[in-house]
């Protein structure tokens, strides 16, 4: 798990659609803390601050520390709204983060190994049959990624969630054991192997 970033934020005394149009004229986002059995805590934040992090990838599947003067609040964003045209966010939802507490994610698959599959080196290509996991992960230790190798693949071969240890506290939603990715032969490495099948089934039959 990546180390947790803090955004500096401010309350938000006043709510609803003028309040939130203010907002955002003044260059902030606004946004609401829910969950964890207390009350929404309503809040605004620099929309540069927010740009700035978007910017770095996996916004969605990160934990923060949202701080508030001396208060501070660990979060996951839930929800994120952009504006239509310039794309720029205009309202958050933080999920408040308790102790204890399971949540269902997507994380992504990191694939590794590919400089020294079998497969691959004889001209295969990964097909990614996920690129995502959805899981039951603990809220204090969210995976940034699932790493799977396929060193020791060849073309035909797959991988799948059993073959996988997954992080601690983390388990997949599905029951079935599915698969992940596999190596298969791209439509020109077929071809030429198909040639050779049929051509030795010709020489078999000749004898």
């Amino acid at each position: 798990m990546a180390d947790i970033v803090t955004i500096v934020a401010e309350a938000r005394e006043r709510v609803g659609k003028g309040a939130s149009r203010a907002v955002r004229r003044a260059g902030k986002v606004p946004a609401v803390i829910y969950g964890d059995n207390k009350e929404p805590e309503s809040i605004q934040i620099p929309q540069n601050e927010i740009i700035r992090l978007l910017n770095r990838g996996g916004f969605m599947s990160h934990t923060f520390e949202v701080q508030v003067g001396k208060k501070k609040t660990t979060v996951l964003p839930r929800d994120l709204q952009l504006h239509p045209v310039s794309d720029l966010p205009i309202h958050i939802d933080f999920l408040r983060l308790g102790k204890g507490m399971d949540l269902v994610m997507e994380v992504p698959v990191h694939i590794t190994g590919e400089e020294v599959s079998p497969g691959i080196k004889r001209g295969g290509v990964i097909n990614h049959t996920r690129h995502a996991i959805e899981l039951h992960v603990p809220a204090d230790a969210i995976p940034e990624a699932i790493e799977v190798s396929v060193a020791g693949l060849d073309v035909g071969e797959a991988i799948k969630i059993s073959a996988i240890e997954l992080p601690k506290g983390c388990r997949p939603t599905i029951d079935r054991d599915f698969t992940i990715c596999a190596i298969v032969a791209p439509s020109g490495l077929k071809s030429t192997e198909n040639a050779a099948d049929e051509g030795a089934e010709e020489d078999a039959s000749e004898e």
